[in-house]
Protein backbone atom coordinates (compact mmCIF):
# COMPACT_ATOMS: atom_id res chain seq x y z
CA UNK A 1 0.00 0.00 0.00
CA UNK A 2 1.37 3.52 -0.63
CA UNK A 3 1.93 5.99 2.04
CA UNK A 4 -0.74 8.10 3.00
CA UNK A 5 0.05 11.45 5.55
CA UNK A 6 -2.98 13.92 6.32
CA UNK A 7 -2.36 17.41 6.99
CA UNK A 8 -5.07 19.38 8.34
CA UNK A 9 -4.20 23.26 8.05
CA UNK A 10 -5.66 25.94 9.89
CA UNK A 11 -5.95 29.00 8.42
CA UNK A 12 -7.51 32.85 9.71
CA UNK A 13 -9.66 33.17 7.01
CA UNK A 14 -13.32 31.94 7.05
CA UNK A 15 -15.23 35.05 5.68
CA UNK A 16 -14.06 36.03 2.15
CA UNK A 17 -14.67 33.32 -0.45
CA UNK A 18 -12.57 34.06 -3.31
CA UNK A 19 -9.24 33.88 -0.32
CA UNK A 20 -10.76 30.18 0.71
CA UNK A 21 -10.96 29.08 -2.61
CA UNK A 22 -7.28 29.97 -3.98
CA UNK A 23 -6.06 28.12 -1.07
CA UNK A 24 -8.20 25.18 -1.52
CA UNK A 25 -6.99 25.84 -5.54
CA UNK A 26 -3.57 25.93 -4.39
CA UNK A 27 -3.24 22.62 -2.83
CA UNK A 28 -5.52 20.71 -5.22
CA UNK A 29 -2.42 21.97 -7.78
CA UNK A 30 -0.21 19.58 -6.59
CA UNK A 31 -0.25 16.37 -8.46
CA UNK A 32 -0.76 13.22 -6.38
CA UNK A 33 -2.26 15.60 -3.40
CA UNK A 34 -6.20 15.32 -2.67
CA UNK A 35 -8.37 17.32 -0.69
CA UNK A 36 -9.61 15.56 1.93
CA UNK A 37 -12.15 17.91 3.38
CA UNK A 38 -12.23 21.70 3.69
CA UNK A 39 -14.88 23.82 5.69
CA UNK A 40 -15.02 27.84 6.97
CA UNK A 41 -17.18 29.52 9.72
CA UNK A 42 -17.17 32.86 9.35
CA UNK A 43 -17.87 33.29 13.33
CA UNK A 44 -14.71 31.94 14.22
CA UNK A 45 -13.36 33.67 11.27
CA UNK A 46 -11.15 30.36 10.06
CA UNK A 47 -11.42 27.40 7.67
CA UNK A 48 -9.62 23.98 8.73
CA UNK A 49 -8.34 22.71 5.17
CA UNK A 50 -7.60 18.84 5.18
CA UNK A 51 -5.78 17.11 2.25
CA UNK A 52 -3.77 13.69 1.93
CA UNK A 53 -1.19 12.24 -0.03
CA UNK A 54 2.36 11.08 0.11
CA UNK A 55 4.76 12.46 2.49
CA UNK A 56 6.66 14.54 0.29
CA UNK A 57 3.71 15.84 -2.15
CA UNK A 58 1.71 16.65 1.14
CA UNK A 59 4.98 18.32 2.20
CA UNK A 60 4.82 20.60 -1.51
CA UNK A 61 0.98 20.72 -0.90
CA UNK A 62 1.90 22.63 2.34
CA UNK A 63 3.90 25.19 1.29
CA UNK A 64 1.67 25.83 -1.76
CA UNK A 65 -0.94 26.82 0.63
CA UNK A 66 1.47 28.64 2.78
CA UNK A 67 2.64 30.93 -0.18
CA UNK A 68 -1.28 31.65 -0.95
CA UNK A 69 -2.25 32.28 3.16
CA UNK A 70 0.65 34.91 3.87
CA UNK A 71 -0.07 36.85 0.58
CA UNK A 72 -3.93 37.09 1.12
CA UNK A 73 -4.42 37.14 5.30
CA UNK A 74 -3.38 40.05 7.18
CA UNK A 75 -3.00 39.41 10.72
CA UNK A 76 -3.56 43.46 11.37
CA UNK A 77 -7.18 43.04 10.18
CA UNK A 78 -8.12 39.91 11.50
CA UNK A 79 -10.94 39.29 14.27
CA UNK A 80 -12.95 36.45 14.88
CA UNK A 81 -13.60 34.26 18.21
CA UNK A 82 -11.07 31.42 18.04
CA UNK A 83 -7.85 31.59 19.29
CA UNK A 84 -4.95 32.69 16.83
CA UNK A 85 -1.46 34.07 16.66
CA UNK A 86 -0.92 33.79 12.90
CA UNK A 87 -2.41 33.92 9.32
CA UNK A 88 -1.23 29.78 8.77
CA UNK A 89 -2.11 29.53 12.16
CA UNK A 90 -1.42 25.72 13.21
CA UNK A 91 -0.12 22.97 10.30
CA UNK A 92 -0.69 19.27 11.99
CA UNK A 93 1.00 16.56 9.79
CA UNK A 94 -0.77 12.75 10.88
CA UNK A 95 0.05 9.79 10.16
CA UNK A 96 -2.53 7.59 8.23
CA UNK A 97 -0.96 4.76 6.56
CA UNK A 98 2.23 3.23 5.87
CA UNK A 99 3.75 6.13 7.76
CA UNK A 100 5.78 6.61 11.26
CA UNK A 101 5.40 9.05 13.64
CA UNK A 102 8.91 9.79 13.35
CA UNK A 103 8.41 10.42 9.48
CA UNK A 104 5.51 12.51 10.13
CA UNK A 105 7.40 14.35 12.51
CA UNK A 106 10.59 15.17 10.25
CA UNK A 107 7.72 16.19 7.44
CA UNK A 108 6.78 18.80 9.69
CA UNK A 109 10.12 20.28 10.77
CA UNK A 110 10.91 20.06 6.62
CA UNK A 111 7.95 22.42 6.72
CA UNK A 112 9.11 24.30 9.90
CA UNK A 113 12.36 24.98 8.44
CA UNK A 114 11.07 26.24 5.30
CA UNK A 115 8.39 28.23 6.79
CA UNK A 116 10.98 30.11 8.84
CA UNK A 117 13.25 30.97 5.82
CA UNK A 118 10.20 32.46 4.03
CA UNK A 119 10.53 35.25 7.96
CA UNK A 120 7.86 33.77 9.59
CA UNK A 121 8.20 32.98 13.53
CA UNK A 122 7.69 29.15 13.79
CA UNK A 123 7.09 26.56 16.41
CA UNK A 124 7.07 22.91 17.08
CA UNK A 125 4.48 21.06 19.25
CA UNK A 126 2.86 17.83 19.93
CA UNK A 127 5.55 15.14 18.77
CA UNK A 128 7.61 17.44 17.40
CA UNK A 129 8.18 19.87 20.15
CA UNK A 130 12.05 20.42 21.43
CA UNK A 131 10.59 20.92 24.70
CA UNK A 132 8.11 20.11 27.33
CA UNK A 133 6.41 23.50 27.64
CA UNK A 134 5.40 23.67 24.19
CA UNK A 135 3.92 20.00 23.32
CA UNK A 136 0.89 21.88 24.07
CA UNK A 137 -0.87 24.33 21.63
CA UNK A 138 -2.64 26.23 23.95
CA UNK A 139 0.74 26.66 26.05
CA UNK A 140 2.06 28.23 22.97
CA UNK A 141 -0.90 30.27 21.80
CA UNK A 142 -1.45 31.86 25.20
CA UNK A 143 -2.26 35.44 24.30
CA UNK A 144 -2.55 34.73 20.85
CA UNK A 145 -1.49 37.21 17.96
CA UNK A 146 -2.23 40.31 20.58
CA UNK A 147 0.55 39.27 22.84
CA UNK A 148 3.01 37.67 20.54
CA UNK A 149 5.08 41.29 19.87
CA UNK A 150 5.95 41.53 23.54
CA UNK A 151 6.11 37.11 23.89
CA UNK A 152 9.08 37.02 21.11
CA UNK A 153 11.60 39.45 23.03
CA UNK A 154 10.85 36.68 25.09
CA UNK A 155 14.07 34.18 25.19
CA UNK A 156 12.25 31.30 26.86
CA UNK A 157 9.74 31.67 23.94
CA UNK A 158 12.36 31.78 21.08
CA UNK A 159 10.55 30.22 18.18
CA UNK A 160 12.33 26.96 16.86
CA UNK A 161 12.37 28.32 13.24
CA UNK A 162 12.56 31.53 11.78
CA UNK A 163 13.30 35.61 13.37
CA UNK A 164 12.91 36.57 16.69
CA UNK A 165 10.76 38.90 15.27
CA UNK A 166 7.47 40.41 15.54
CA UNK A 167 6.16 39.94 11.59
CA UNK A 168 2.84 41.64 12.27
CA UNK A 169 1.31 40.67 8.51
CA UNK A 170 2.05 36.80 9.10
CA UNK A 171 2.02 36.36 12.98
CA UNK A 172 3.33 33.28 14.38
CA UNK A 173 2.50 29.52 12.46
CA UNK A 174 2.18 26.24 14.80
CA UNK A 175 3.36 22.72 13.08
CA UNK A 176 4.00 19.19 14.32
CA UNK A 177 2.56 15.80 13.85
CA UNK A 178 0.00 14.35 16.51
CA UNK A 179 -2.60 11.74 16.78
CA UNK A 180 -5.83 12.42 15.05
CA UNK A 181 -7.49 15.39 16.61
CA UNK A 182 -11.67 15.40 16.15
CA UNK A 183 -12.73 19.20 16.07
CA UNK A 184 -16.35 18.85 17.61
CA UNK A 185 -18.62 21.58 18.56
CA UNK A 186 -21.89 21.68 20.17
CA UNK A 187 -24.21 24.63 19.64
CA UNK A 188 -27.09 25.27 22.62
CA UNK A 189 -30.25 27.11 21.91
CA UNK A 190 -29.03 30.33 23.67
CA UNK A 191 -27.47 33.34 23.34
CA UNK A 192 -26.13 33.21 27.01
CA UNK A 193 -22.37 33.26 26.17
CA UNK A 194 -21.88 32.94 30.30
CA UNK A 195 -23.56 29.30 29.97
CA UNK A 196 -21.04 27.95 27.32
CA UNK A 197 -18.35 28.77 28.84
CA UNK A 198 -18.92 27.13 32.43
CA UNK A 199 -20.27 24.07 30.86
CA UNK A 200 -16.64 24.25 28.72
CA UNK A 201 -14.29 24.39 31.67
CA UNK A 202 -17.02 21.34 33.24
CA UNK A 203 -15.59 18.96 30.09
CA UNK A 204 -11.97 20.31 29.39
CA UNK A 205 -8.61 18.65 31.06
CA UNK A 206 -7.46 21.99 32.23
CA UNK A 207 -10.03 22.33 34.32
CA UNK A 208 -10.75 18.60 36.06
CA UNK A 209 -12.60 17.48 33.01
CA UNK A 210 -12.31 14.72 30.76
CA UNK A 211 -8.09 14.19 30.07
CA UNK A 212 -8.26 14.09 26.06
CA UNK A 213 -10.72 16.94 25.68
CA UNK A 214 -9.79 21.13 25.20
CA UNK A 215 -12.78 23.42 24.95
CA UNK A 216 -14.10 26.80 24.79
CA UNK A 217 -17.27 28.97 25.01
CA UNK A 218 -18.21 31.10 21.85
CA UNK A 219 -20.54 33.19 20.74
CA UNK A 220 -22.11 32.89 16.81
CA UNK A 221 -23.98 35.99 16.97
CA UNK A 222 -25.31 35.26 13.46
CA UNK A 223 -27.32 32.39 14.50
CA UNK A 224 -27.74 33.81 18.00
CA UNK A 225 -26.65 30.76 19.41
CA UNK A 226 -23.76 30.06 21.81
CA UNK A 227 -21.16 27.03 20.94
CA UNK A 228 -19.39 24.90 23.09
CA UNK A 229 -16.29 24.24 21.15
CA UNK A 230 -13.79 21.55 21.59
CA UNK A 231 -10.65 19.69 20.30
CA UNK A 232 -11.07 15.72 21.33
CA UNK A 233 -7.16 15.32 21.27
CA UNK A 234 -7.63 11.27 21.86
CA UNK A 235 -10.61 9.59 21.09
CA UNK A 236 -10.01 6.18 22.38
CA UNK A 237 -9.71 7.87 25.61
CA UNK A 238 -12.65 10.32 25.46
CA UNK A 239 -15.14 9.07 22.96
CA UNK A 240 -17.53 11.45 20.96
CA UNK A 241 -20.65 10.37 22.66
CA UNK A 242 -19.79 11.04 26.45
CA UNK A 243 -18.79 14.26 25.70
CA UNK A 244 -21.80 15.10 23.69
CA UNK A 245 -23.99 13.55 26.62
CA UNK A 246 -22.14 15.55 29.38
CA UNK A 247 -22.50 18.66 27.23
CA UNK A 248 -26.09 17.83 26.96
CA UNK A 249 -26.53 17.21 31.11
CA UNK A 250 -25.03 20.27 31.88
CA UNK A 251 -26.98 22.36 29.46
CA UNK A 252 -30.15 21.24 30.94
CA UNK A 253 -29.36 22.22 34.65
CA UNK A 254 -30.02 26.01 32.96
CA UNK A 255 -33.00 24.96 30.76
CA UNK A 256 -30.94 24.64 27.83
CA UNK A 257 -31.27 22.36 24.95
CA UNK A 258 -28.55 21.20 22.41
CA UNK A 259 -29.19 22.62 19.20
CA UNK A 260 -27.42 20.52 17.38
CA UNK A 261 -23.54 19.39 16.69
CA UNK A 262 -20.42 20.25 13.84
CA UNK A 263 -17.35 17.64 13.40
CA UNK A 264 -14.85 20.14 11.55
CA UNK A 265 -12.86 17.53 8.86
CA UNK A 266 -12.57 14.28 8.42
CA UNK A 267 -13.21 11.67 11.76
CA UNK A 268 -11.66 8.03 11.89
CA UNK A 269 -13.95 5.56 11.44
CA UNK A 270 -13.11 3.86 14.69
CA UNK A 271 -14.11 7.00 16.54
CA UNK A 272 -17.66 6.64 15.15
CA UNK A 273 -17.61 2.52 16.22
CA UNK A 274 -18.09 3.76 19.56
CA UNK A 275 -20.91 6.39 18.63
CA UNK A 276 -22.78 3.17 16.82
CA UNK A 277 -22.52 0.92 19.65
CA UNK A 278 -24.09 3.93 22.32
CA UNK A 279 -26.71 5.53 20.36
CA UNK A 280 -27.76 2.10 18.61
CA UNK A 281 -26.90 0.27 21.22
CA UNK A 282 -25.49 -2.59 19.19
CA UNK A 283 -22.64 -3.38 21.30
CA UNK A 284 -20.33 -5.75 19.64
CA UNK A 285 -20.68 -3.49 16.21
CA UNK A 286 -17.41 -3.28 14.36
CA UNK A 287 -15.92 -1.42 11.51
CA UNK A 288 -15.83 -4.40 9.74
CA UNK A 289 -19.64 -4.42 9.16
CA UNK A 290 -19.44 -1.41 7.15
CA UNK A 291 -20.39 -2.02 3.58
CA UNK A 292 -17.89 0.44 2.20
CA UNK A 293 -14.88 -0.72 4.42
CA UNK A 294 -15.10 -4.39 3.32
CA UNK A 295 -15.19 -3.20 -0.46
CA UNK A 296 -12.08 -0.69 0.05
CA UNK A 297 -10.61 -3.34 2.05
Amino acid sequence: MAEVLMCEANVSEGRRTEVLEALVAAVSAIDGVRIADWSADADHNRAVITFVGEPELVLDAAKALAEAALSAIDMRTHQGEHPRQGALDVVPFVPIREVSQERAVEIARDFGAWLGSQGVPVYYYEDAATRPERKSLPKIRKGEYEALEEKLQDKHWEPDEGPAEFNPTSGATVTGSRFPLIAFNVNLRTDDLEIAKTIARAVRHINGGYKAVRGMGFALEERDMVQVSMNLVNYTETPIHRVLETVRSEAARYGVAVAGTELIGPVPLDALEEVVRFYLQVHNFTTEQVLETALLG
